[in-house]
């Protein structure tokens, strides 16, 4: 829902790649990514044709999950400043790939003719803003040392994807290049190569319905929605329960230095009814530590995402200036 663009990406190629692999095999040196062709022959349409669809199967599947994941900058930035976003990240790594196989033929004397074909230079390119934009969350951990968070599965699909191929790590470091270099607010790439206002209007107006897909019904809430509820849940009761332990921890610092008990009804009140009288009407009771000292660096941060300078300060001291727990406690209330 709210991603017509990501539904695109994942259905359009995967089922082009599927008949290619099943019935018309013979059609595959169409969309192979043949870089000697398109340097001695200048077959410049294999840029296009074998730097979308995927002839491995694994890639496929690789990508459309890594797609289906990423869908969530559709739904925050929009599907004309995501389809740029893509647009910008596949025209640079076709670039990079070209000066990258040449780097490696002159430096370690090894021929690279063909790479491996699909939308793979772009999937790579979101990692870059994936890795910066989206807030941690722990979810457990491994032998007591290895954390699980909510962005490992994704991590680990673009690992599994990274080692498909021999030359596979080409595409992965020119598209994580370009999402860096797209990104970046002093190169300005994203006013340059961005998507015209007029052909995002011509698109909307006859792909998107297409690819729309309804909000969920109630029959569907039965099943779909009951998950997303439960999952939505608990990653609030995690989010409370990560922040009142590092409050006390706090305390019994504080307990430790000064004496006294804690005081357990201004502790335990969840944190989603922060502004309820009995949370706030008590500052000098004993046992309240002082306010904790906020970094205004990570004030600033918060207010760039659209928080107000009181939730962010509020956050930050509740979260023991935790940037990545306040960053979700305030998207969740």
């Amino acid at each position: 829902d709210k991603a017509p663009l990501s539904k695109s990406l994942l259905l359009v190629p995967s089922a082009i790649s599927i008949l290619l692999t099943l019935l018309f095999q013979h059609y595959q040196k169409f969309f192979a990514y043949n870089l000697q062709a398109v340097k001695e022959d200048f077959q410049i349409w294999r840029l296009v044709c074998g730097r979308t669809i995927c002839l491995d199967l694994k890639d496929t599947f690789c990508s459309t999950l890594l797609i289906y994941n990423f869908r969530i900058f559709e739904r925050r930035y929009g599907s004309r400043k995501f389809s740029s976003f893509l647009l910008g990240a596949w025209m640079l790594s076709a670039l990079f790939d070209l000066l990258l196989v040449e780097i490696t033929q002159y430096i370690f004397g090894i021929t690279i003719n063909s790479l491996p074909s699909g939308f793979l230079g772009p999937v790579f390119a979101l990692f870059v803003p994936f890795y910066s934009s989206i807030p941690r969350v722990q979810v457990t951990q491994v032998l007591g040392h290895f954390s699980i968070t909510n962005k490992s599965l994704v991590y680990i699909l673009g690992l599994q994807l990274l080692t498909s191929g021999s030359y596979i790590w080409i595409l992965a470091l020119s598209g994580l290049i370009s999402g860096i270099c797209y990104n970046s607010s002093m190169l300005k790439v994203h006013r340059i190569l961005c998507v015209p206002r007029w052909v995002a209007k011509i698109f909307s107006w006859t792909l998107e319905p297409v690819f729309s897909s309804a909000e969920p019904t109630n029959e569907v809430r039965v099943g779909m929605g009951a998950t997303v509820d439960i999952q939505r849940q608990q990653r609030m009761e995690l989010l409370d329960r990560q922040i009142m332990m590092s409050q006390v921890a706090q305390m019994r610092r504080h307990r430790q230095q000064q004496g006294g008990m804690i005081n357990w009804n201004r502790l335990f009140p969840p944190l989603r009814h922060r502004h309820n009288a009995n949370y706030q009407d008590h500052p000098s009771e004993q046992g309240i530590p002082p306010p904790t000292e906020v970094s205004e660096e990570q004030v600033a941060r918060l207010m760039e995402m659209g928080f107000s300078r009181g939730d962010a300060l509020e956050a930050l001291r509740a979260s023991n200036n935790d940037l990545n727990v306040a960053t979700n406690f305030l998207l969740q209330h």
